[in-house]
C-alpha cells in the first residue's frame, strides 16, 4: 500500500487554519496540503491575488484517503469539523497529529503527536516550533503567518491574546512579514452600527464603466459626523475587490468624498483637487461645500469623464509579427495559408508592409465555391477596415471589434503593420479581466484570473539564487540586442507547482541563435546550433544545458507529419505547444522579469491537474503527444481532460500510426518506460488499444501485468544495494513487456521504431540470453556457485533484473540475488603472470587453468592465493604441463620466411 502524509484543518478555513497549514508543511515537508471543504471569503480572495500557494494545495477529489498513512489537523480537533478526512480515522495504523489552540471539548481527537495550547491562534503555535528548529522562512510565509495571527487575535485587540502571540508576531516581521499585505486582507471588526452603515453604502453602490475603467461610485446619508467612514470604505473595497471606490457621505450639513483607486487610470488626488480637497493618486477625501448630495454625484460623474486616462493596451494585446499574404497570391493558395495557420482573417500587405486590405477564409471559401480561385486576393479582398496605433486604448478595441464587427484589426504605427488584434484577444482579455466577471467566477475555481502575475518571488523562493542570476542573466543579454526571452514549458510548470526541474528551456524574439552565440559568449560556454529549427543548445562549464529557440510556429502540411517551423511571436510559439499545461512563458527582460505569459488560461488546468490539448488538431498532427499525455498524466498524478481522451481515441481509430517517424515514438515510449513507475502509463496505452501498434501480437494481460510489477520490485532491490553501475530501466520493461513474443518479433519492432544499431543488438542478445537462462530455472536450480555463476555470466544487469521478474521459484530468485551481490564479482588471486613464474609454459592452458581455478574459489574450494596455488600443482602438475606444451608447439606449422 501506498503511504500520504497529508495536512488538513476545518472546514470554512479562516487564515489561522491557512497560515498553520502552510507552517506545519515547514515541519512536514513530505506532507501534502488539502483543505477538508470551502474557504472563507477573504481567504479566496486571497488565493486568487496570489500564486504563491495557489499550486501547493491538492483537491480533495484527487485524493484517494484510504491511502493517508498520516493525518496532521491543525486548528481543530473535532472529526466532526475535518468532513471527508474523518474516514482516514478508520485507516488501519493511522498517526493522527495534532496542533490547535481552542479549549478542550468532549469530542476531541486524541493522536500520537498533540500540541495544544491556549493561545491566541494555532499559528503561533507552529510560529513557537519553526522558530525553535531554526526553520528557514521565505518574506511570503512569514506574512501569511502573520495573517492568521492577526486574523484569529483581531489583530491583538481579542481577550484570548496572549504574550505568546506578540513574541510570535514579532520573530515574523523580523523575517519580513510584509505588514501592508497583511493589513489588506485582514480587517478590524466592525459594530453593528457600522456593519448596518457598510450594507447601506454596499446596496446603494452603483458601476459606471468610463473609457473602458469600471468605476463604483456609492452614497449615504446619516444624520451625524461618523470617524469611522473612511475605515468603511476600506472593508467596502476588500470585500467586493474593487479597483476604485468613491464614497459620497451627507453627515449632518456637509458633504463628504473618500476616494480610492488601485489602478493608475484613475487618479483619486486629482479628481478630489477638484472637490477642493487633496490626497494622492491612490487615496484622497474632501469636504464637499454648498453641494447636496444629488448635486456632488453629478459633478463627481463628470470630473471622472475629464480624469479617467485609460491604459493603453493595443500594443500589449496585439499579436506581432502578424502573418500576412500579398496582393498577389490567388485565392486558392490564400485559402491554404488561411487553413495552414488556422486562423480566420489575414492583413494584405504590399511591398512597404503597409495594410492594403484584409482577407477572410468565408469569402476565399465562397469564391472557390464559385470558380474564381485562380483570380488575385487583391481582387476580392475587403478594402474599407480600421486601424489602430499600438497606444490604444480597450474602448477603441471594442468599438471597433463590438459595434463595427471587425474580426481583426492591424495595428499600425508609422505606416506600417506591427501587429493584429483578433476578436478572440478581445474576449479572451475581457473574460480574464476581473472586473468584467460575474463575482462567483473570481473564486479558486477561476485562478486565471491573473495571466501576468509576477513570479519573481516564487522564483527566488523555489529557484537556487544562481539559477536566477543566470536567468536574470539571459534577460540582460536578450534586452542588450533588442530582443525579448521567455522560460517556457515544463520549467515554468514545474516551477508553480514547486517541482526542480533544471531543464531550461528559452524562447526569443528575434534571432535565437545569434542570440544564442551571444549568451554562450558571456556565459563562456560552449553552443551548437540546428540551423533547420533555428534552435542552439548552450552547455555551460558547469555542466548546465540551456535550450535556446526561436520563437515559431508550427504547422504540419499532411497528418502525423515533421512540422515545418517559422519565425512567429511568443503567443504563437505557445499555441504549438503539446498542452495547455506546457504553454506558458515567464519574461525575462529586465524591465517585465518574472513576469507570466498565460495566453491561453494554463493556469486552469494546472490547478485542476488536467492534461488538455490547445486545439482539436494536436494529435491528428503529431501522434506522439499521445504517449506525451498519458506520460505526463501518470508521472505528475493528473488527469487526460474527457474532451483530449475523445480526441485521442479519434486519434487511434484514424490509424494515423502507420504514417508516422518511428525514432519519434520511439523517444516517447523510451521516456514512459523510464518513469519511476512505468507500469500505470503502460495499462493506460493498453486501455487506449495502442499495445498493438507497437507490435500486432502485443496484448495486456493479468500475468504481464503481475510480470511488470515484480520487475519493478526488482529494480527497487537493485537501487537499494547501491552499487553503482549504470542500468537503462527502459531495457527491463521493453523486454518484460515483449516475454510473449519471439526475438524476431522483437527484431521487428526495433527497426520499425529506428532504434539504434548498438541498442537493438543489445535487447534482441538480450531476450535470446534470458529466454534460455529462464528455461534453465524452470527445470531446475543449480545448487553450486560455479553453476550459478557461468548460468547468468553472459546476462547483462537488464537481463539479470528480467529474470528476477520472470522466474517464480525463491530458489531461483535466490540464486539471482547471489550472483548480482556476490558471485559476479568473484575472481582469481593468480593471473597469468603468476601461471608464468609457477613455470607454466605460456599457451592455451593458461585460459582452462584460470576457469577451473575461478570455479574452486566459487565452491569455495580454495579461499587464498597459497591454496590456489596448491590447487594448481595438484591438479596441472608442471612437467605434464610443459610435455602438453612442447607438444603444441610441436604441433604448429611453421611459417616460411
Amino acid at each position: 500500500m501506498l503511504s500520504m502524509d497529508v495536512i488538513t484543518t476545518h472546514l470554512n478555513a479562516d487564515f489561522d487554519a491557512l497560515a498553520a497549514m502552510v507552517a506545519a508543511k515547514k515541519l512536514y515537508p513530505q506532507a501534502i496540503l488539502a483543505f477538508s471543504g470551502a474557504q472563507e471569503k477573504n481567504l479566496r480572495d486571497f488565493f486568487v491575488q496570489s500564486v504563491q500557494y495557489l499550486y501547493n494545495f491538492q483537491r480533495l477529489k484527487n485524493l484517494d484517503l484510504s491511502q493517508v498513512t498520516r493525518l496532521i489537523v491543525v486548528d481543530t480537533r473535532q472529526a466532526s469539523r475535518i468532513g471527508p478526512f474523518a474516514d482516514c480515522l478508520k485507516n488501519p495504523g493511522l498517526e493522527l497529529h495534532l496542533y490547535d489552540h481552542h479549549p478542550d471539548t468532549a469530542e476531541d481527537l486524541h493522536g500520537s503527536v498533540e500540541v495544544v495550547r491556549q493561545v491566541g491562534s494555532t499559528t503561533t503555535i507552529l510560529t513557537d516550533l519553526i522558530r525553535q528548529q531554526k526553520l528557514p522562512l521565505s518574506t511570503e510565509d512569514a506574512t501569511l503567518m502573520a495573517m492568521g495571527i492577526y486574523e484569529d487575535t483581531g489583530s491583538f485587540l481579542f481577550d484570548t491574546t496572549t504574550p505568546a502571540d506578540h513574541q510570535a508576531a514579532a520573530w515574523l516581521v523580523a523575517q519580513g512579514a510584509n505588514l501592508n499585505i497583511v493589513s489588506q486582507f485582514i480587517a478590524q471588526e466592525l459594530t453593528t452600527s457600522e456593519v448596518a452603515l457598510l450594507h447601506e453604502l454596499i446596496k446603494a453602490a452603483t458601476t459606471y464603466t468610463i473609457r473602458g475603467v469600471d468605476i463604483v461610485v456609492t452614497k449615504i446619508i446619516v444624520p451625524r459626523y461618523i470617524d469611522e467612514f473612511a475605515l468603511l470604505v476600506r472593508r467596502f473595497m476588500t470585500m467586493e475587490n474593487c479597483n476604485t471606490l468613491f464614497a459620497l457621505a451627507q453627515m449632518g450639513d456637509r458633504t463628504y468624498l473618500i476616494a480610492r483607486s488601485r489602478i493608475p487610470e484613475v487618479n483619486a488626488g486629482d479628481i478630489a483637487r477638484d472637490f477642493g480637497g487633496g490626497g494622492h493618486a491612490s487615496a484622497a477625501s474632501a469636504t464637499i461645500k454648498e453641494l447636496t448630495l444629488i448635486e456632488a454625484e453629478e459633478k463627481l460623474i463628470q470630473l471622472l469623464h475629464k480624469h479617467v486616462h485609460p491604459e493603453k493596451i493595443a500594443g500589449e494585446l496585439m499579436s506581432a509579427p502578424a502573418i500576412t499574404i500579398g496582393p498577389d497570391l490567388t485565392i486558392t493558395e490564400a485559402d491554404e495559408e488561411l487553413n495552414r495557420y488556422n486562423v480566420t482573417v489575414l492583413p494584405v500587405v504590399d511591398d512597404q508592409r503597409q495594410v492594403i486590405g484584409l482577407i477572410s477564409r468565408r469569402v476565399a471559401g465562397k469564391a472557390i465555391h464559385l470558380g474564381l480561385g485562380s483570380q488575385k486576393v487583391s481582387d476580392y479582398m475587403t478594402t474599407e477596415f480600421a486601424t489602430l496605433p499600438s497606444s490604444a486604448t480597450l474602448a477603441e478595441i471594442q468599438e471597433i471589434i463590438i459595434e463595427h464587427r471587425q474580426r481583426i484589426i492591424p495595428v499600425v504605427d508609422n505606416g506600417e503593420l506591427a501587429g493584429v488584434i483578433t476578436r478572440t484577444d478581445l474576449l479572451n482579455l475581457l473574460v480574464n479581466d476581473p472586473a468584467h466577471l460575474p463575482r462567483n467566477l473570481v473564486a479558486e475555481q477561476q485562478p486565471s484570473t491573473e495571466r501576468h502575475r509576477n513570479l519573481q518571488n516564487l522564483m527566488v523562493e523555489q529557484l537556487a539564487r544562481p539559477l536566477v542570476v543566470l536567468l536574470r542573466t539571459i534577460g540582460e543579454v536578450a534586452q542588450r540586442h533588442n530582443m525579448r526571452a521567455y522560460a517556457v514549458g515544463g520549467f515554468v510548470r514545474d516551477l508553480m507547482l514547486h517541482i526542480r526541474n533544471l531543464d531550461l528551456d528559452i524562447v526569443v524574439e528575434g534571432d535565437g541563435i545569434a542570440f544564442a552565440k551571444q549568451l554562450a559568449k558571456e556565459l563562456q560556454g560552449e553552443v551548437r546550433v540546428h540551423k533547420k529549427f533555428n534552435t542552439a543548445l548552450i552547455l555551460l562549464p558547469g555542466g548546465q544545458r540551456i535550450d535556446i529557440a526561436t520563437a515559431r510556429l508550427e504547422y504540419y502540411d499532411y497528418p502525423a507529419a515533421m512540422p515545418t517551423v517559422e519565425l512567429s511571436s511568443l503567443k504563437l510559439d505557445l499555441f504549438r505547444r503539446d498542452f495547455t499545461i506546457n504553454a506558458m512563458a515567464i519574461h525575462l527582460n529586465p524591465d517585465t522579469f518574472g513576469t507570466l505569459a498565460d495566453f491561453f488560461n494554463c493556469q486552469n488546468d494546472l490547478k485542476d491537474r488536467k492534461i488538455r490539448v490547445l486545439h482539436n488538431l494536436s494529435f491528428v498532427e503529431d501522434p506522439t503527444r499521445i504517449f506525451r499525455a498519458i506520460r505526463f498524466e501518470q508521472r505528475m498524478g493528473f488527469a487526460i481532460g474527457q474532451h483530449t481522451e475523445r480526441l485521442i481515441k479519434n486519434a487511434v481509430k484514424m490509424d494515423l500510426f502507420d504514417r508516422f517517424f518511428g525514432y519519434r515514438f520511439f523517444g516517447e515510449l523510451k521516456l514512459m518506460l523510464s518513469e519511476e513507475n512505468p507500469l500505470p502509463a503502460i495499462k493506460r496505452l493498453a486501455g487506449f488499444g495502442l499495445l498493438p501498434f507497437l507490435h500486432p501480437k502485443l496484448t495486456f494481460h493479468p500475468r504481464q501485468e503481475t510480470l511488470l510489477d515484480e520487475v519493478g520490485r526488482a529494480l527497487t532491490w537493485h537501487r537499494l544495494l547501491f552499487l553503482d553501475e549504470p542500468c537503462e530501466q527502459w531495457e527491463i520493461y521493453l523486454l518484460a513487456l515483449m516475454t510473449s513474443l519471439q526475438a524476431k518479433d522483437l527484431a521487428a519492432f526495433c527497426e520499425r521504431f529506428e532504434v539504434p544499431a548498438r541498442s537493438r543488438q543489445l535487447l534482441v542478445k538480450e531476450k535470446i540470453e534470458t529466454g534460455k537462462v529462464a528455461t534453465v530455472l524452470r527445470r531446475a536450480v543449480p545448487a553450486a556457485n560455479s553453476a550459478i555463476y557461468h548460468l547468468f555470466e553472459n546476462c547483462r544487469t537488464e537481463g539479470l533484473l528480467l529474470l528476477m521478474g520472470l522466474v517464480r521459484k525463491k530458489a531461483a530468485k535466490k540464486a539471482i540475488s547471489l550472483y548480482v551481490t556476490d558471485l559476479r564479482q568473484a575472481e582469481t588471486e593468480l593471473t597469468g603472470d603468476d601461471l608464468k613464474a609457477m613455470g607454466y609454459p605460456v599457451g592455451p592452458l593458461y585460459g582452462e587453468m584460470l576457469r577451473v581455478l575461478l570455479d574452486a574459489r566459487l565452491d569455495n574450494v580454495v579461499r587464498n592465493r597459497e591454496e590456489e596455488a596448491a590447487f594448481l600443482r595438484q591438479r596441472y602438475p608442471v612437467n605434464k604441463a610443459k610435455k602438453l606444451g612442447r607438444h603444441a608447439t610441436a604441433a604448429t606449422p611453421r611459417t616460411e620466411e
